[in-house]
């Protein structure tokens, strides 16, 4: 269906009849002609220009930040006005805050004078607080107020609003006292004071809170939009649900960018010049490289040990590897966890507790196994001498402690850095791998000394 649809108006572009594309392109899903622009983007300009202003209004504020940024640079003049007036606030504020300055002064200068300031209130929130996300649109009632005079209101305001899901009940002051779902009022008497409705059940969001303290609220609560208030409890505007959606895809792909080993991509992967890319990732990769070069380091420590049994360097790989795998397992289950607002800071002791006990779980059943294929080889190899039950508890315990050091590493090391201010995500699994790694080595050829010391040291 898709494929049709990119053929004919593929036909109708080679035509250069405007007027039956419009007509086509308004008789689309907003959906379709996303895909259209993906699809065939040197013609996204010509899309946006002929649809009508609020078709193209709803089908601009779904495209990527490049994408948009392509068409507003070639966008006619009188159809640039339109589309910068008619897009909502939340949008028009996302929108602004990823441009260039002298790019977003020409744009702020297309709207009229109230818009300009609200605009250039909402950019002065930091650039990931939910005030940033927030819109003015909204409706806002009084408590006194009867149910009758709110839906009269309601005709006259509400097609100016985000949504009329929610209705705010404020005071003369605007302070927030209530929220009360358009249910309630639908079927409460025409004559009830709208203060006997409320539940003083009030869910609000702080105008600098970070957004991703609003997609923890959105995802425990089954709102479509939330109220944003400031320190004095004075309403500002409201998030919906569609923004947290964004926030929370463009947050999940963060992380997992980070987790990943490298800085978020700003640009879909295939849009990013290769300079970016490799600016993106040249800085981690240099890190785990030096945090690597402390292996050797280690090694080098213990170069004596293993010119008296060099079999011990046989199993470096398979020690290292091990407390890397723990710990990564470790760190992306609490960072997922934490994202999830699973647990917190405060639950640190509980996360160690428990990572003491799986960790020397999945260590044991490791070290059994690594055990297990030492004595097997020696029914078909003597390549591990008369001493090789040594060797096989020396590897055994050492994966032991090794596993469990990965583990407790991995999953202290995001609640540290969230105790620290920083990004969990930060904790990645390759960072993790890398200090595992050195540590792993060390425990290794610690317990190999322990046991072998004397026999074959």
């Amino acid at each position: 269906m898709e494929e049709l649809i990119v053929e004919e108006v593929v036909a109708l572009l080679e035509q250069e009849d405007n007027t039956q594309l419009k007509q086509y392109l308004d008789d689309l899903n907003i959906s379709d002609v996303e895909h259209l622009i993906d699809e065939l983007p040197q013609h996204a300009v010509t899309f946006i220009d002929v649809l009508s202003s609020k078709r193209a209004v709803n089908v601009f504020r779904i495209l990527d930040f490049p994408t948009q940024e392509k068409i507003i640079k070639k966008l006619p003049g009188n159809k640039l006005a339109e589309l910068i007036n008619l897009l909502p606030p939340d949008d028009r504020t996302s929108l602004f805050s990823e441009l260039k300055g002298d790019a977003v002064k020409k744009l702020i200068i297309l709207l009229p004078a109230k818009d300009r300031v609200e605009a250039l209130s909402l950019l002065g929130y930091e650039e990931d607080s939910v005030g940033r996300l927030m819109t003015p649109d909204y409706v806002a009632v009084k408590k006194h107020w009867t149910v009758a005079r709110v839906l009269d209101h309601i005709r006259r305001y509400g097609k100016n609003s985000e949504t009329i899901d929610v209705i705010y009940v404020i005071d003369r002051d605007g302070v927030l006292l209530d929220d009360i779902r358009i249910r309630e009022i639908l079927l409460a008497n025409p004559e009830a004071l709208i203060g006997d409705l409320t539940d003083q059940r009030l869910i609000a969001l702080k105008a600098n809170d970070h957004q991703e303290e609003a997609i923890n609220v959105f995802r425990m609560n089954n709102r479509v939009a939330l109220p944003v208030v400031d320190n004095n409890n004075v309403l500002l505007g409201i998030v919906t649900v569609d923004d947290i959606l964004w926030i929370a895809n463009e947050e999940y792909t963060e992380d997992m960018h980070k987790i990943g080993g490298t800085q978020a991509l700003d640009e879909p992967y295939l849009d990013m010049p290769i300079i970016g890319l490799f600016k993106r990732r040249i800085g981690w990769l240099v890190v785990l490289f030096l945090g690597e070069m402390l292996t050797a380091t280690a090694m080098g420590h213990f170069e004596a040990d293993i010119a008296k049994a060099v079999i011990l360097a046989m199993f470096v790989p398979l020690i290292i590897s091990s407390g890397g795998n723990s710990g990564s397992q470790a760190s992306t289950l609490i960072i997922q966890a934490m994202a999830l607002g699973e647990i917190t800071v405060g639950d640190w002791w509980r996360v160690m507790r428990r990572e003491l006990i799986s960790g020397l779980m999945l260590g044991v059943v490791l070290g059994a196994i690594g055990f297990l294929r030492i004595f097997v080889w020696t029914f078909f190899t003597d390549m591990y001498g008369p001493h090789w039950a040594l060797i096989g508890i020396t590897v055994g315990v050492a994966l032991v402690g090794v596993v469990l050091w990965g583990s407790l590493a991995g999953s202290m090391l995001p609640l540290l850095l969230k105790k620290l201010g920083a990004d969990p995500a930060t904790s990645s699994a390759p960072f993790v791998a890398t200090l595992v790694d050195v540590t792993g080595l060390i425990i290794y050829f610690s317990v190999a000394v322990m046991f072998l010391t004397g026999v074959l040291l």
